[in-house]
């Protein structure tokens, strides 16, 4: 399925996603190898029962019989009969910087998963698909970190204290002006997790007596961020803007479920980037939206700035519009910027609100200096502050590079989902034996993937998510392609 929209009034060029469903032979054969692998599961659990196959997984001792079970047999049921067969494509242990290439270090298992030895060898080169380095800040090189180098040694590695103690740094004040003016808005606040930078700000911005709306695709950190805040949260379906206009719609109508009292607010929460998806968020449309019903909108752009608009600003640039548009503006520096930390921006009433309300600023550990001086060379960089155009030719790069890659697996045949401007390229495996196959060959050609399977993802919809940056090559994309 592609979907295409060229739309006058609310946007100014054709947004194309591509969501093609997999032939019914291969659902059916997808549900029929969880099928074989369940039974096979339940054969393995009844021989350790009996002893006549070895009991790897935690268990209760015999002194706690009587005790309320701590774990669940059940629950670990996927875990240790499917999860654990192909388990070594996960954590695999990198030892060099996540750049372009990385080098990986060897282990093998010796009891089919269950633990792993290393061999002391080093996969060298590997080309990275798999890490959010989206314009290639995270590097080494000696003379690009040298500020980065100046700050470590004057401020230290930690800060040891809060934003509202003795944790607001000089370099903090200098990052979160920057940040306001990289975004065009009032004010920012700058956090030292992304994470937490959803999970610590949502419940101090809505609460109880609140109406919180979510993609359904939403990061775990929003998701957590919304259950924290007592407020009702109703899911509408992905990027699909008649089941959100019908929620915005049923809550003005009705209100409160039992009193029918108005909401105290109405939040909106949506990602710029999804990053198991690979879409965009259709972002004039709920703007629109939110406008026409009153609502307050809440954009995570953790996966979308830096890396998508002409200059990196994200999906408001994308989409040319205003970021007054957006009530709440968050991000991430863990990828495009090389980084660690989120922020928070928008009209300053909003962010000197979170400066005395927010958890993380009253009870988390200020963000590290080095760190924040990395964020503002790149930052510098991709504003053209540092009197050089590379951090332009860096987002035109990885535009050039997300094109080309996505156009080379089309052409090949391959399904993959996403909007054709999206560095996020999920590439359709749907059996769960193809997870395990496809990363071990692609790690034999030397090339290191990121694979996805339920319940990560839909039971048919297992996937590797290749994550596309500005410094790979075309001979390295063209060498993954072929693999």
């Amino acid at each position: 399925q592609k979907n295409g929209v060229s739309n006058g009034t609310l946007y100014k060029k054709t947004f194309i996603e591509h969501f093609e469903q997999a032939p019914m032979y291969v659902v059916l054969l997808t549900f029929l190898a969880f099928g074989v692998g369940t039974v096979f599961g339940y054969l393995r659990d009844f021989m350790r029962a009996w002893g006549l196959e070895k009991r790897n997984i935690a268990t209760e001792r015999e002194q706690q019989k009587d005790f309320v079970p701590l774990y669940q047999d059940f629950e670990n049921f996927y875990t240790r009969n499917l999860y654990m067969r192909i388990r070594d494509n996960w954590n695999r242990p990198i030892c060099s910087v996540p750049g372009p290439q990385f080098d990986l270090m060897e282990r093998v298992t010796d009891d089919y998963n269950w633990t792993f030895r290393f061999t002391g060898r080093t996969i060298k080169n590997v080309i990275n698909m798999g890490s959010y380095n989206y314009l290639g800040f995270a590097e080494t090189d000696v003379n690009a970190l040298k500020t980065v180098t100046i700050e470590l040694q004057k401020y230290g590695t930690g800060v040891c204290s809060t934003r509202q103690e003795m944790g607001t740094l000089d370099k903090h004040v200098e990052l979160e002006k920057l940040v306001a003016t990289f975004l065009g808005v009032e004010d920012a606040m700058v956090f030292g997790m992304g994470f937490a930078t959803n999970s610590m700000n949502i419940p101090a911005l809505v609460g109880k007596g609140c109406l919180i709306l979510s993609d359904e695709l939403n990061h775990s950190s929003l998701v957590l961020g919304a259950r924290l805040s007592g407020a009702t949260i109703r899911i509408f379906k992905h990027n699909n803007m008649q089941s959100l206009e019908k929620l915005l719609r049923d809550a003005i109508i009705y209100g409160h479920p039992r009193s029918h009292r108005a909401w105290r607010k109405i939040i909106i929460l949506v990602e710029g980037i999804y990053s198991m998806e690979g879409s965009i968020v259709r972002l004039p449309e709920i703007v629109s939206l939110k406008k026409k019903y009153k609502a307050y909108l809440y954009l995570d752009e953790a996966h979308s700035i830096g890396a998508v608009g002409a200059t990196g600003r994200g999906v408001v640039e994308y989409f040319g519009m205003s970021p007054d548009d957006v009530d709440v503006l968050m991000g991430t520096f863990t990828k495009s910027f090389g980084a660690a930390g989120g922020y928070i921006a928008g009209k300053k009433d909003l962010v000197d609100f979170l400066r005395t309300h927010s958890h993380s600023a009253v009870y988390a550990t200020s963000m590290c200096p080095p760190v924040a001086e990395q964020i503002i060379r790149a930052m510098k960089c991709l504003m053209g502050l540092d009197g050089t155009t590379q951090g332009l030719q860096r987002v035109r790069q990885l535009g050039k590079n997300t094109r080309y890659f996505r156009r080379r697996l089309h052409e090949m045949g391959f399904i993959i989902y996403g909007n054709d401007d999206s560095p996020v390229v999920p590439l359709l495996l749907y059996m769960p034996g193809k997870i395990g196959a496809f990363a071990r060959r692609m790690l034999e050609k030397n090339i290191g993937v990121v694979v996805v399977g339920f319940p990560a993802t839909p039971i048919t919809e297992s996937r590797a998510r290749f994550c596309v940056s500005a410094a790979h090559t075309r001979e390295m994309l063209d060498t993954v392609s072929t693999a």
